[in-house]
């Protein structure tokens, strides 16, 4: 399996994994209602705080996780009313859920 990376939703920075020489920041995953997981250093596999972010976009859609990464990847099957969990840099208090898609990073998060 490689690894899963984004751009934040509120900066735009990639968001490198911990095996990277890149240095790595804090980053949360927020949902349309307002959950939030913490994740202080991201390992690459699209996990933040425990929570699969896959996981949560078919939670959020009412799909299962494998179905979530098929709408990921193949934007034909995405309506204007898929939701998308964020990822952001600054703390959630000081940030409101957008319905917007987390850009992919070119590098998978992973630099030399």
């Amino acid at each position: 399996m490689g690894f899963f990376s984004w751009k934040t939703n509120d900066t735009g920075e990639s968001i490198a994994n911990k095996y990277s020489e890149a240095e790595t920041f804090e980053v949360w995953m927020i949902d349309n209602k307002g959950n939030t997981w913490h994740e202080p250093d991201y390992e690459g596999y699209g996990m933040f705080g425990g929570k699969p972010f896959y996981e949560l976009m078919g939670e959020m859609n009412g799909i299962s996780w494998d179905e979530a990464i098929t709408l990921h990847v193949d934007a034909s099957g995405r309506s204007k009313n898929t939701l998308w969990p964020n990822l952001v840099r600054c703390k959630p208090d000081s940030y409101e859920w957008q319905n917007v898609e987390p850009a992919n990073c070119e590098g998978q998060g992973y630099w030399l």
